[in-house]
């Protein structure tokens, strides 16, 4: 590919019905009738076709209904936006693959409970999205399929596991996309692809099925967006559909708030590897943008210690061994877990050899929650890096490593967002810097439990005082 890496960048931005509004802009358009919803549709249709070829973001079509259901929209903040749903949660009619090779899905009966609550803000799904096996990895590759690409640049990782969602959001296919995080799989792609990406507090939206069966729940359903006010204003439309009583509500949130923060800086994860220097020098760079907005930044100590990395792989590695060892139960007679890949395969057999721990890892995890806690009663907010390095090329992630080596690459890579996954606290990773060869750079924020409020009006004001680079423009 060419040294200059804009004329590397992929994306489908042009003079159509979607133009270059975010969610927002276009239902505002859609509402005001200067184009109709079918118009909206028939676009992003158009420009996800246009970036599927060079970035290979969808996993499945459903053009059809989203046309028809175009010509219909019902009511709600993003009413006929275009959107799509990853590859993990049930839409009625459409099979739900989970990434993987190992079985063959049937259609979906039914749309799971959080679908319905992302189609009651009116959106409308052209398909399904792609990810990697199970969502386990943090890159969107596959031993022999084609990865899915970044469209800042094909040759690097668009993230994972929502990597297709967070491609054709920010290549401009479609204004906003639903992301689920279980280990960072909303904010790391968010990351490596320029979004802004917020896992909520566990519990803040409704619940997958399988996320009620985990001993502990650490997957938050959201959604990945080019800007901060789309953000807030889906989760704001979705407490409207459930609102959790055990949190305080987020209500609509519209601009910066007037508290000025006291913020903790961590810029090293429990891994022994240090964060890289571009990321790090990113991580200061807002630290002394937010001392210039007048917030008050200090080192922080890590709330965890080494202990937790272990554990956390240990449940990483219980989850695969859970799914290879019924998968038969769980998705169908056709399962074979011969098929799965190196990752899923890897991860069961290293948890099968540490099994006998599984008491105490639960009791270590659960434990977390209070630990973090206990940071969050210090500041208002924890600022880190989102990665422990810059986006890698893909290759360097592939699910057709030796395990070993891709186990040892994705631990040292996803090194702070497990941490908000465990201990239900929320987190957004907004675009704020690039890196050396024109890549977004993310930068993490964490809040105390139930305070996505307070994120999203700190992302307001980052969001202000420095605007990250979109991809349709120049340098």
């Amino acid at each position: 590919m060419a040294d200059d890496p804009r004329s590397t960048r992929v994306h489908a931005f042009r003079d159509d019905a979607l133009g270059e509004f975010d969610a927002t802009g276009v239902a505002a358009r859609i509402a005001s009738g200067e184009v109709s919803a079918r118009e909206v549709m028939e676009a992003a249709i158009e420009r996800a076709e246009s970036v599927q070829g060079p970035l290979n973001g969808i996993q499945a079509r459903d053009f059809e209904r989203a046309l028809r259901s175009a010509d219909m929209p019902r009511p709600g903040v993003f009413s006929g936006v275009p959107t799509i749903v990853k590859d993990n949660v049930d839409v009625a009619g459409l099979p739900t693959g989970q990434g993987s090779h190992a079985f063959t899905p049937s259609p979906a009966p039914r749309n799971s409970a959080f679908v319905d609550q992302l189609l009651s803000t009116g959106a409308v799904s052209i398909g399904k999205s792609r990810l990697p096996e199970f969502g386990f990895s943090a890159s969107t590759e596959y031993p022999s399929d084609d990865p899915v690409r970044n469209p800042w640049n094909p040759e690097y990782s668009s993230g994972a596991s929502s990597g297709g969602a967070a491609a054709l959001v920010a290549s401009g296919a479609l204004p906003f996309a639903h992301a689920n995080d279980g280990g960072g799989s909303i904010r790391i792609p968010a990351a490596a692809c320029g979004l802004v990406g917020l896992k909520p507090t566990r519990g803040r939206t409704v619940a997958d099925a399988t996320d009620k069966t985990m001993p502990i729940r650490i997957i938050g359903q959201g959604v990945v967006t080019r800007s901060v006010r789309d953000s807030a204003r889906f989760y704001a439309a979705a407490e409207t559909y459930y609102r959790n009583p055990k949190l305080a509500p987020v209500r609509l949130v519209e601009g910066p708030g007037s508290t000025r923060l006291r913020v903790g800086m961590i810029v090293d994860s429990v891994t022994s590897v240090p964060t890289d220097d571009e990321t790090r020098k990113a991580v200061h760079a807002t630290a002394d943008l937010l001392e210039s907005l007048g917030h008050r930044v200090e080192e922080a100590p890590l709330p965890v210690g080494i202990e937790f990395l272990h554990d956390f792989q240990m449940y990483w590695g219980f989850l695969s061994f859970a799914l290879l060892t019924g998968g038969k139960k769980m998705f169908g007679p056709t399962f074979d877990a011969a098929k799965t890949d190196n990752l899923s395969r890897g991860l069961a057999a290293m948890y099968r050899k540490h099994m006998v721990e599984t008491p105490r890892m639960l009791y270590r995890l659960q434990r977390t929650t209070r630990l973090y806690a206990r940071l969050s009663q210090s500041y208002d907010v924890i600022l880190s890096p989102t990665l422990g390095h810059t986006t890698p090329k893909i290759g360097y992630l592939s699910a057709a490593l030796d395990f070993e080596t891709l186990f040892e690459r994705l631990t040292n890579y996803a090194s702070f967002t497990p941490l908000n996954n465990v201990a239900g606290g929320p987190a957004i990773s907004l675009p704020l810097h690039r890196t050396s060869t024109g890549l977004p750079l993310g930068v993490h924020f964490s809040a105390a439990h139930g305070d996505e409020r307070t994120l999203l009006e700190l992302a307001y004001e980052l969001e202000a005082a420095a605007p990250w680079a979109r991809i349709q423009d120049p340098d």
